[in-house]
């Protein structure tokens, strides 16, 4: 049994669910916390949608529930899970909480190549910057096809 938790970066897409499920399975067979991370940003100035911060914060954590729920539906054993829904760069707050963690679990984006580009960036900046060892959990257009369903 370990105190370091694994974290693990989800931002609702069907790959982040993916590596949501890894690091759940993973919790359990190391009998560790898993804390689930979800970052947001909220710029005032250049927000102009009627958007307020709380509502923000709101839907994030409404996101990380909705997540460990469906991934929940699917096990009879979990781990403690501790719901995180910080304020930031995605890259940057998954380093940040990668500190004194046992791993840090992303996905791989596939897909749109715009897509690749802006949301694959965030897996590379924590290959290169994390401080805990890193799982990016491998995505291809038909896993994600088959959980769409």
């Amino acid at each position: 049994m370990s105190t370091k938790p694994i974290v693990v970066g989800i931002d609702g897409t069907p790959a982040s669910n993916l590596a949501l499920e890894w690091a759940l399975d993973e919790a359990v067979v190391r009998g560790c916390p898993l804390h689930v991370v979800h970052a947001w940003t909220f710029e005032a100035l250049t927000d102009w949608t009627e958007t307020t911060e709380q509502r923000m914060r709101a839907e994030s954590e409404a996101l990380i529930e909705k997540a460990v729920r469906t991934a929940a539906e699917k096990r009879q054993e979990m781990p403690e899970i501790v719901r995180k829904s910080l304020r930031g760069d995605a890259a940057e707050v998954l380093e940040r909480t990668s500190e004194g963690a046992a791993m840090l679990v992303v996905a791989s984006h596939t897909g749109h190549r715009i897509r690749q580009i802006v949301l694959g960036s965030t897996s590379m900046h924590v290959v290169r910057h994390a401080h805990a060892p890193i799982v990016v959990i491998p995505v291809d257009d038909r896993e994600l096809a088959e959980t769409a369903r």
